[in-house]
């Protein structure tokens, strides 16, 4: 009885903003309103099938894989130092990583637009040195620098995490047996540091792959993607069918990169066990 009382608030908080908002978005992209009410309308589902939109969904999908790619490469090997340093230098440096978190989405993507812009800092450094401005602004490049600064956190914890918990006698083991560092790498550190890996890979494609205020702010209108059409639609078009339909289909989508993470993690840990 005490356990289901200590978990009644969890299950309200998630029924009322996890349930009921999906819910609401899963009823609008089915039925749109009518003068007698609402009635059913999957003309949204119908849309999206137009190679205008199917080829925002790509760009999409491929821009949040390359930020992941380049969290991963640069948030492995920072996770990998920080678990080998001393604990007093660990503290510093996990909190100058979270230390940006701290502030707002919005601000701290918004200040690359001086440090980026045609008459930003680095264009001010470079033509002091005789070089013409770069449009470092308004590309993709500028979107994917923005998601590796704003989600590598996401990638480096994940993976610090579990590396902090590897038995430090499995490595030894292995170098009294003759492994070099590589091989220690490879066979001890990197398998088991996989369920920490596939965490960080969930927790940034997720977000890269639906954000809006990075595409925003550092593409301008040169870059759309998936999250700026949902956002125009409920804010700007106010056709909240199309929007809640686009919002569902990339709802399947993140739900099945999901579940073919889960069922490789399993895998993995499974032939480790072995």
């Amino acid at each position: 009885m005490l356990r289901r009382f200590s978990a009644a608030p969890y299950m309200l908080w998630t029924i009322l903003f996890i349930l009921v908002p999906v819910f609401m978005v899963l009823f609008y992209s089915l039925f749109s309103p009518v003068p007698a009410g609402y009635a059913l309308d999957l003309d949204g589902y119908h849309k999206f099938v137009d190679p205008l939109y199917l080829e925002v969904l790509w760009r999409s999908i491929v821009i949040a894989f390359k930020s992941t790619l380049l969290c991963l490469l640069v948030g492995y090997p920072l996770a990998l130092i920080l678990s080998r340093i001393t604990p007093r230098f660990q503290k510093i440096l996990v909190m100058l990583i979270i230390l940006p978190m701290w502030m707002n989405f919005l601000l701290r993507t918004y200040a690359w637009i001086p440090i980026l812009g045609r008459n930003g800092l680095i264009n001010t450094l470079l033509g002091s040195f005789g070089v013409a401005p770069l449009n470092l602004l308004f590309n993709e490049n500028a979107v994917l620098l923005g998601m590796v600064y704003n989600f590598l956190p996401f990638m480096v914890l994940p993976i610090y995490t579990v590396l902090m918990k590897i038995d430090r006698q499995l490595i030894e083991a292995a170098e009294d047996l003759g492994a070099d560092r590589l091989v220690v790498f490879r066979r001890i550190i990197l398998p088991l540091s996989i369920p920490g890996l596939i965490s960080g890979v969930m927790m940034v494609f997720m977000p890269a792959v639906s954000t809006f205020v990075i595409s925003d702010l550092l593409g301008g209108a040169q870059i759309t993607l998936i999250g700026n059409l949902i956002k125009d639609q409920f804010q700007t078009v106010y056709d909240w069918n199309f929007g809640s339909a686009i919002s569902m289909i990339l709802m399947v989508i993140i739900l099945l990169s999901m579940s073919i993470l889960n069922r490789y993690d399993k895998r993995e840990r499974g032939v480790s066990m072995w």
